[in-house]
């Protein structure tokens, strides 16, 4: 559905990465990851909340079910953080690998 049916602009490129279902079913958070920057994620926030009674009733309908619940939505930032911290581990390394090196012995 968010790959084409939602026609509105401000939703960039995202895929859901989890839904979470509250006890008795009466509400979700549904977490979506947005390819983009922080102003992509804040429109697209904005514009899925704009669509949620949209996005409910056709739930509703592919689902064949009579209740859906309160949706919100939530951005999940789980990736970008999973790189940057990859990033930043990878220099670390260089870094220990560099000052442990032995020093060259100077010749006599």
């Amino acid at each position: 559905m968010l790959e084409g049916e939602l026609s509105d602009p401000r939703i960039a490129p995202s895929y859901v990465t989890d839904v979470v279902l509250a006890p008795g079913g009466k509400s979700a958070r549904i977490f979506v990851a947005v390819h983009g920057t922080e102003e992509e994620e804040t429109s697209t926030l904005e514009g899925l909340m704009a669509a949620r009674a949209y996005i409910r009733s056709q739930l509703r309908d592919r689902m064949g079910v009579r209740h859906v619940p309160e949706l919100t939505f939530a951005i999940d930032r789980s990736e970008k953080m999973t790189s940057r911290m990859e990033e930043l581990l990878t220099r670390t390394r260089k870094r220990e690998k560099k000052h442990a090196a032995p020093e060259p012995t100077p010749k006599p």
